[in-house]
């Protein structure tokens, strides 16, 4: 199982690659020098935290790196925490065939990519296609999503209509009856959808760009 110092130290090992410290990294990411300052790695209770999924793809970006090459600074002690999960276009995901009733992935014609364990035996990848969803994602994007895992506002999620429609949104608000949902384009602003028409949500937990 991925434990949160293997993350870490993937995070120290990437730095010192690119001849940085830890606060030279974030800065070169567009974040703030201290966010991987070792007081950043512990929460008021002396424990450690995880860091954020999106800091870890800036700093993917700004040095050019790979999400395999990033599970290899994990090192032997992150040996085995990793496996395949199955990886289709975003275009597909809207087919028959491809999901079950709970939303999770079934039947054939998936691709594999590796990915660090989640802990979700039934997480899956979607490839972005087009440029709908820009800046955020762009068309060749993979965003990694995870049925199991809770969802709360602010949260970028996936959601499917029972009428075929597949969306990665912003997750604004949801009620016991409807879900409010912003585009990640925001020009085309924010949507509600009754709870009736929905197949299934998934929250999107990396984004590898």
């Amino acid at each position: 199982m991925l434990k949160h110092g293997d993350v870490w130290r993937a995070i120290d090992r990437l730095a010192k690659e690119r001849g940085l410290s830890v606060s030279g990294l974030a800065k070169r990411a567009g974040l703030d020098p201290t966010t991987f300052n070792k007081s950043k790695r512990t929460t008021s209770e002396g424990k450690l935290r995880w860091p954020s999924t999106e800091s870890i793809s800036k700093i993917l970006a700004a040095t050019d790196s790979s999400l395999m090459e990033f599970v290899g600074y994990i090192g032997a002690s992150g040996a085995g925490v990793f496996r395949n999960v199955p990886v289709i276009g975003f275009a597909q995901a809207g087919a028959a065939g491809y999901f079950d009733d709970a939303g999770y992935p079934s039947g054939s014609g998936w691709d594999e990519i590796p990915f660090p364990a989640l802990g979700d035996p039934h997480a899956y990848a979607l490839e972005i296609s087009g440029d709908s969803m820009e800046p955020v994602l762009r068309d060749g994007d993979v965003v990694v999503v995870s049925p199991e895992a809770s969802i709360r506002r602010g949260d970028r999620i996936v959601i499917r209509t029972r009428a075929g429609e597949v969306m990665v949104k912003e997750l604004r608000r949801r009620t016991a009856k409807q879900i409010e949902i912003q585009s990640l384009n925001k020009s085309h602003g924010e949507r509600t959808i009754s709870l009736d028409d929905v197949d299934w949500i998934a929250r999107v937990v990396w984004v590898s760009q």
